[in-house]
């Protein structure tokens, strides 16, 4: 399987046997599955969507959003809690406007899924835990 590091953005395959024994890239050494949500510039938003095997989940956010910090632990935990599922990015839709263009994004926070470059599934507003949970178990396993 193919994981695009964030540091970095080198591409590392590992085997899938390996991927619960923390893998590091083999570029820059960083954990490429350390369970932390990836503040995501374009570059680095295509880089890994495009390349990453894992499921991809983007959290379209801006930071006068209200409901956008609230879920922001929600989407943090699961993360960590997904380490070795899902990679979890958020992309700022003040800073990242094409992308945000590109995505259509008319309301934050939105959430898109993405399976080998290509959205699977949406859904906006926040979500609770439960819900989140719910969402990305229906993804991820």
């Amino acid at each position: 399987m193919h994981l695009v590091c964030s540091k970095c953005l080198g591409v590392n395959r590992i085997t899938e046997e390996r991927i619960n024994e923390d893998p590091k890239c083999g570029k820059c050494g960083h954990s490429l599955l350390a369970g932390q949500v990836i503040e995501a510039s374009e570059e680095m938003f295509h880089k890994i969507v495009s390349r990453s095997d894992l499921p991809v989940v983007v959290d379209f956010w801006a930071s006068w959003c209200g409901p956008c910090k609230m879920m922001a632990p929600v989407f943090e935990k699961a993360a960590a809690n997904l380490k070795t599922k899902g990679i979890f990015l958020k992309v700022n839709t003040e800073n990242e406007q094409q992308l945000a263009a590109q995505f259509a994004i008319r309301s934050i926070p939105t959430l898109k899924l993405f399976k080998g470059n290509k959205k699977q599934d949406e859904v906006a507003g926040a979500l609770p835990e439960g819900q989140l949970m719910q969402w990305l178990n229906k993804h991820m396993n």
